[in-house]
């Protein structure tokens, strides 16, 4: 049986319990100066968001990445309804292919109307395990391309455009050569640098002071 003793000491040492502490941001690799990293590269920004917004997020990514995907489809919407959309944050994506699938993907990403990057971007990103994994890659870009829009015309010709792949391509050695990217995706927030698919609660740490 329990006792009123009993139950007001277990109801004390409830009240006496210490709050849940706060999540702690992750530690940045390192700082790269806001303003050279938003100097002009080698192809238009690709970016969401409010220019005037006071925290600028930049990610590189490779299309062929399994953890750019987890971050594209299950993070990415929670950053825009909590921060992009409502101008506290402009979020810019840049490419960085480790293999030439990912520069393909790249390639027809940017080949869509301009107003439509993100919209096709975020469907082979939800679509990766159909066409990355497939025996033909090709066919398989081709057949969802086709969906979204393209032609086979305009498909062939976007991936035989050489002036849009050597800007892809220079691109991602901007950033290797100048930023030391090695890995996706990674995250520059304000300038400080953070490597992996961070949960919306690493960004939530992470922001908080800046904003």
């Amino acid at each position: 049986m329990i006792s009123r003793r009993t139950l007001i000491a277990a109801t004390a040492s409830l009240v006496a319990t210490p709050a849940l502490a706060q999540r702690k941001a992750p530690v940045a690799e390192t700082t790269i100066n806001p303003v050279k990293l938003m100097e002009a590269g080698p192809l238009p920004e690709k970016a969401l968001g409010s220019a005037d917004a006071k925290v600028t997020i930049i990610e590189y990514a490779s299309f062929t990445c399994g953890h750019c995907a987890t971050f594209h489809n299950t993070t990415l919407p929670k950053l825009k309804e909590k921060y992009i959309s409502t101008g506290k944050v402009r979020f810019i994506f840049r490419e960085f292919p480790f293999d030439p699938v990912a520069a393909a993907v790249a390639m027809l990403s940017r080949c869509a109307p301009e107003d439509k990057y993100f919209d096709v971007s975020a469907v082979f990103f939800q679509e990766q395990a159909s066409w990355a994994r497939a025996q033909d890659v090709v066919g398989a870009l081709r057949t969802l391309s086709l969906q979204l829009g393209f032609t086979q015309e305009s498909f062939r010709a976007c991936l035989t455009n050489q002036t849009l792949l050597d800007g892809v391509n220079a691109l991602r050695d901007k950033a290797s050569n100048d930023f030391k990217v090695d890995s996706t995706p990674t995250f520059f927030i304000n300038g400080a640098m953070y490597k992996g698919a961070m949960p919306i609660e690493d960004f939530d740490a992470i922001l908080a002071p800046l904003l």
